[in-house]
């Protein structure tokens, strides 16, 4: 990778059911306890799942000039949110940048669709009259990027993927990409979810993929437990700036850790199940090393999908052993899920945000709910109170529906 065009973070933007900002995200990993819970947006009962990571702390007024936010639904809100957090933590003033060399990447796997469904509603209800006229304006996932772009001035490459459970952390990838090639000097990027709705929620209940640990919500989303039995829906966004490192340290930036590597593979295999022998995921893996020509050996922490679903945990676990072989039973691995549930295509940037406060901040979380390990997956998951600890290299792992494997390499700044 040319030194010319080395790419780090600068500013974190998250907005999760743990807390809002990133101080209070921080805060709420350092608490080690679930924020899942039973739904309170509409009426589960008609679900096997009854249950959700839902974003309490969130006005958006706080974040976004009143008339505008009438006429945004909760997914372009988050997404603007989530950006302006960002840009604050960052110290970056959107109004003194030159637009064409800043760009937004974001990724979801629903956009807008929760907002579409309210709107069929009011359609059957009271014909097209009673329909927002801003739906056309809102149910595509391109809102997302495109209004953060309307929002601060930002007229460089821009972008929404809809890679499901992967589109974060693509767009992450995509954005690291865009500077590294020099085709922006800054990238916002992450991605936004608001799924909680009836019909965006049941279309998971229907094909038995969530948690009905209904008893027990906050103790739901296991990774890599042995009792785990799907994973638990969530809400939440999360943006990270990306800054060409030469700049960043010109303009005193704060930097929280520079990404060095981005892979990408398909297993082409199956919709919903992982490919049974990982060999992709592990392709995918490799690819993020290979960008840096990082050996397996030097890479300390590793945040894991860790979907809690029965599938997907031991695939993982398979390889990431494929890829790391001896030394993955020295490494720090954690999935992160059990705090807020799977935001769907915000968890890839959610998790990002992780790897890049450990980094800097030398605390690796646990693995909460983690109590007993499936013999599936027999790596040496953090439990408890995590670990201290700043390792040189961090990789990111996103894996999603239809096959899609992307992981990203981080160094510590």
């Amino acid at each position: 990778m040319s030194e010319a065009r080395r790419v780090v973070i600068t500013g974190i933007g998250a907005i999760t059911p743990i807390g809002t900002g990133v101080d209070a995200f921080w805060q709420g990993l350092g608490r080690r306890r679930s924020a899942v819970g039973g739904i309170t947006r509409f009426d589960p009962s008609p679900f096997r799942s009854r249950m959700a990571g839902e974003v309490n702390d969130f006005h958006a007024s706080d974040h976004i000039e009143e008339r505008r936010v009438r006429r945004l639904d909760r997914y372009s809100q988050f997404s603007i949110a989530a950006t302006r957090l960002a840009l604050a933590d960052a110290e970056l003033d959107a109004t003194r940048e030159d637009g064409d060399r800043v760009g937004a990447m974001m990724g979801t796997a629903l956009g807008g669709v929760a907002r579409g469904e309210g709107e069929y509603r009011n359609f059957v209800e009271g014909g097209i009259r009673a329909v927002d006229p801003s739906l056309a304006l809102s149910v595509f996932a391109g809102a997302g990027s495109c209004n953060i772009a309307i929002e601060f001035g930002f007229t460089g490459p821009n972008s929404t993927n809809g890679m499901s459970c992967a589109s974060g952390t693509i767009a992450i990838g995509d954005g690291y990409r865009a500077i590294r090639r020099g085709d922006a000097d800054v990238m916002v990027a992450g991605g936004a979810e608001a799924p909680l709705a009836p019909l965006c929620f049941g279309a998971f209940a229907i094909i038995r993929a969530m948690s009905t640990r209904n008893d027990d919500p906050a103790h739901a989303s296991r990774p890599f437990d042995r009792s785990r039995d799907g994973f638990v829906m969530a809400e939440g966004a999360a943006v990270l700036v990306l800054e060409e490192r030469s700049r960043a340290l010109a303009r005193g930036a704060p930097i929280y850790a520079e990404i060095c590597g981005y892979g990408l593979t398909n297993d082409a295999h199956h919709m919903t199940a992982p490919r049974p022998d990982g060999t992709k995921a592990a392709l995918a893996m490799r690819k993020a090393l290979a960008e840096e020509s990082v050996s397996p050996w030097e890479v300390g922490y590793i945040n894991a999908h860790g979907s809690s679903t029965p599938l997907n945990d031991p695939t993982e676990t398979s390889s990431i052993r494929q890829v790391f072989g001896e030394h993955a039973e020295r490494l720090a691995i954690s999935g992160t899920k059990g705090y807020y549930g799977h935001a769907l295509g915000a968890s890839g940037a959610i998790e990002a945000a992780i790897c890049a406060l450990a980094s800097r901040r030398g605390w690796l979380p646990p693995t909460v709910n983690l109590e007993e390990p499936d013999p599936a997956c027999d790596l040496p998951y953090l439990t408890g109170t995590g670990r201290d600890a700043s390792p040189d290299y961090i990789l990111s792992n996103s894996f999603g529906f239809g096959g899609i494997n992307a992981s990203l390499l981080f160094r510590r700044a």
